[in-house]
């Protein structure tokens, strides 16, 4: 219960146009590369309109001056590659299976189907790579915000340096509308500071003197001096740029899935596209071989795969790029498969639920002090002392103490304090002391850190510490049940009763308190042990580290939270908000809808038009749309939060 039982010892108008200037910059690239193709299309157009005519030119010669050129100028790159991977060894994958099914449809004069296949699949990749890009843009602005200089303070002096050079304990100065260059603690100042690329949180907060600033952030209104407290290297926005760089290496277990399922896929398709081709005409009377060619060759343009190559990476990118939207930085897409199929989330109590900052919650007084004269007496005791409750105790006082009459000092180590104010003798500490020093009391187990106080060995009350619960904790658990994780649980070091009051007051469904480090471990391996459904650990400081490597998804509050801990998590929120938790698992779980609605939709309609083929009910021109309309359709349905 009682922690003392322990020990008692640039301009404004720059910044917006940064913020703003991804946009045109994305459209004006989606211009650049679609540009070439429209005169092509157009030419494509123009060679369907008037294709009789070219079928009847001189052996067909005018169509094939007019289709192969666009043939060739859109399908090229998938032309080399296909080459390129067959001496690499690498056969079977889509730009084979493009490559033979239009080098065939060339052959019995399909041109038309041909250049379509190659020029629709053109296109798609240009809307790709556009929804990439615009699905980067909220993960790309957060290396937009890598400070250019810093304001160093020399003397009465500012130089300009570069942020890399500037050292701890120096001082630096930040102006309106500049970006913040490195962590520090404001010594001077006060301002409203954009947050938003670091936290996602769009409204503007106040920060003033003996509050941590971190760089990335963008200051508003005043000017800011700042003491550094870390290197660039180890800055918070040093920390996120690396957390953005491996997050592509993460790939989830439904990109590996279909990676391998590619890989048996395509040459399956080869030879059944064979089969199709060859046998048919042999046994069935009256069959034909450009028949069951063209038949084939349907086959082989609806199996192409890539419907399901394109969508099913953009899918998760997607999914990466709105959690960055909302302070949610994901590491790589396997975390947010995981997120989608949590069960158990457990959560670490101090800095995660709670603030993480001592506060007097109640003052309770007996024998006929008041409110007012309890505080202020157990301020000058505590004045001199360093240990953080006493330290809370004498800063919750409103005016200045005046302890020169505090006299015989002592400290009994863990316990409190006994000293002389004026004549009279006062004790402040922990219920032990009131036993060791024989006061009586009425006073049993209140729940809480309370520093009790005697006077001339006349119990006059108690002072409540708490650290309070953080304002979205409870709704952070309610959203949690509403999503239906099925067990949420907290693990502490602090004492039981404070653990049961805080598990209580948010309805958490278990607690273990008076936990070491290892203890944590041990008892998040039990949880996984259950195999009960994915589990997840949310904390932030460093003796957190070890649980939050070894959780299914381990999750750090990256504002507050130590390094070690940031950087053994899978996911990182930057707002330091525990119900930031319930909407990455709404990301996670959408992002895994979205992908498996493009998997489901590519393997149906492809399904169905193989069937299609195989009995001839289906031509060319339907088959590139059961490829390339499908692998369209998946593209947009992946970037639908993006475009």
């Amino acid at each position: 219960m009682n922690n003392y039982n322990k020990s008692h010892g640039c301009s404004c108008h720059d910044e917006e146009n940064n913020n703003h200037i991804n946009q045109p910059t994305q459209d004006a690239n989606l211009r650049q590369e679609i540009l070439p193709l429209f005169p092509v299309t157009i030419i494509y157009i123009f060679s369907l309109i008037f294709y009789q005519q070219l079928q009847n030119t001189a052996h067909g010669i005018g169509q094939y001056i007019l289709f192969i050129p666009i043939y060739i100028y859109s399908g090229w790159t998938v032309l080399y590659r296909a080459g390129k991977n067959i001496f690499k060894g690498r056969i079977f994958d889509e730009n084979f299976l493009m490559s033979v099914a239009t080098l065939a449809a060339i052959t019995i004069d399909k041109l038309p189907e041909a250049v379509a296949v190659m020029l629709f699949y053109q296109i798609g990749e240009i809307l790709q790579e556009y929804s990439v890009k615009r699905s980067r843009i909220s993960i790309k602005s957060l290396l937009e915000v890598r400070p250019d200089y810093a304001n160093l303070k020399i003397d009465d002096s500012l130089e300009k340096v570069s942020p890399e050079i500037v050292e701890i304990g120096s001082k630096i100065v930040v102006k309106p509308g500049e970006k913040i260059p490195l962590d520090g603690e404001i010594i001077s100042g006060n301002s409203q500071v954009d947050t938003s690329v670091l936290t996602g949180e769009s409204i503007p907060k106040f920060f003033t003197v003996g509050e941590t600033i971190l760089a990335g952030m963008v200051n508003q209104t005043g000017v800011l001096t700042i003491r550094v407290s870390k290197a660039f290297s180890e800055s918070s926005i040093s920390r996120i740029l690396e957390l953005v760089e491996t997050a592509k290496t993460h790939k989830s277990q439904t990109e590996r899935f279909m990676t391998i399922f590619a890989s048996y896929y395509t040459p399956v398709v080869v030879f059944l596209s064979l089969i199709i081709a060859l046998l048919p005409p042999i046994f069935i009377s009256g069959a034909t071989h450009g028949d069951w060619i063209n038949r084939a060759l349907i086959v082989l343009v609806v199996s192409c795969p890539c419907g399901l190559v394109i969508s099913i990476p953009l899918g998760y990118f997607g999914g990466v790029g709105r959690a960055a939207k909302r302070g949610i930085l994901v590491k790589g897409s396997t975390f947010l498969d995981d997120l989608a199929v949590l069960k158990t989330v457990v959560f670490d109590k101090t800095g995660t639920l709670t603030e993480g900052k001592l506060q007097v919650t109640d003052i309770m007084t007996k024998n006929g002090l008041t409110k007012s004269e309890l505080i202020e007496m157990a301020a000058k005791v505590e004045s001199l002392s360093n240990h953080p409750i006493a330290q809370t105790v004498y800063k919750y006082n409103s005016h200045k103490i005046d302890n020169s009459d505090v006299s015989e000092y002592q400290e009994i180590a863990g316990c409190g304090i006994k000293a002389k104010v004026g004549n009279k003798t006062v004790i402040a500490g922990s219920y032990r002391l009131l036993n060791i020093e024989n006061i009586e009391h009425d006073i049993c187990d209140i729940g809480d850190t309370a520093v009790h106080l005697a006077v001339d060995n006349k119990y006059v009350g108690y002072i409540i510490i708490s650290d309070q619960i953080k304002l979205d904790a409870a709704q952070a658990i309610k959203s949690l049940k509403n999503l239906g994780v099925e067990k949420t649980v907290m693990l502490t070091g602090d004492h039981r009763s404070v653990a049961q009051r805080v598990a209580k007051n948010l309805g958490l469904d278990d607690y273990k308190a008076e936990l070491l480090p290892e203890d944590k471990v041990t008892a998040i391996e039990k949880l996984l042990h259950q195999k009960n459904g994915k589990v997840a650990f949310v904390g932030d400081g460093i003796n957190d580290a070890p649980v939050i490597a070894r959780a299914d998804v381990g999750i750090a509050m990256g504002g507050m939270g130590s390094d070690a801990a940031i950087k053994s998590a899978d996911i990182v929120i930057m707002t330091d908000s525990p119900s930031q938790v319930a909407e990455a698992i709404k990301v996670g779980r959408k992002t895994r809808r979205i992908v498996w609605q493009n998997i489901g939709f590519a393997l149906g309609i492809k399904g169905l038009f193989i069937l299609l083929g195989i009995v001839g009910l289906a031509n060319i021109w339907e088959a590139v749309f059961a490829d390339m309309g499908v692998a369209l359709i998946a593209i947009f349905n992946s970037s639908r939060d993006n475009l």
